[in-house]
């Protein structure tokens, strides 16, 4: 348990998670010059733009590729990783909150007469279009390679 400490050690991690922090922040950015108004929900949130799972992996497999070389198994691994991750988050994710959305207007339109229907509505915004996990990606890359060039 002494070697905990040693995570708080780990350039190629903290570095990563700085990536999604700020990824995460400009999502409450992009939204206050959108909407013209702060939401503490984007600093928490799944969806939207840019991709944090993107910047998260992108910067992670950045630094194991910077640290340990562009051959090595750690990166293949990072990679496979990262790609597995994108694939998801405008894959399938996507999927489900097109499905969300569509279900939710069905019960809107369903229930809109007075009836009651005591279900919470289905979270939509839970996916990225391919273009948000690309910025992801590269704001990450970027973070990864301005931290962790020597």
């Amino acid at each position: 348990m002494q070697d905990f400490g040693q995570v708080f050690h780990n350039q190629i991690l903290l570095v990563s998670l700085l990536a999604c922090g700020i990824a995460q922040g400009l999502k409450a950015i992009i939204e206050l010059f959108r909407d013209g108004k702060i939401s503490l929900r984007y600093l928490v949130s799944s969806g939207g733009m840019p991709s944090a799972h993107s910047a998260l992996v992108g910067a992670l497999a950045t630094g194991v590729g910077l640290e340990t070389g562009w051959s090595s198994p750690e990166f293949a691994i990072a990679s496979l990783f990262a790609v597995i991750v994108m694939y998801d988050a405008a894959g399938v994710r996507q999927a489900a909150g097109k499905q969300a959305r569509i279900l939710n207007q069905l019960l809107d339109e369903m229930f809109q007469e007075g009836k009651e229907f005591n279900e919470e509505r289905l979270k939509e915004l839970i996916g990225h279009t391919p273009f948000q996990v690309v910025v992801g990606l590269s704001l990450g890359i970027c973070i990864a390679v301005l931290a962790l060039s020597r």
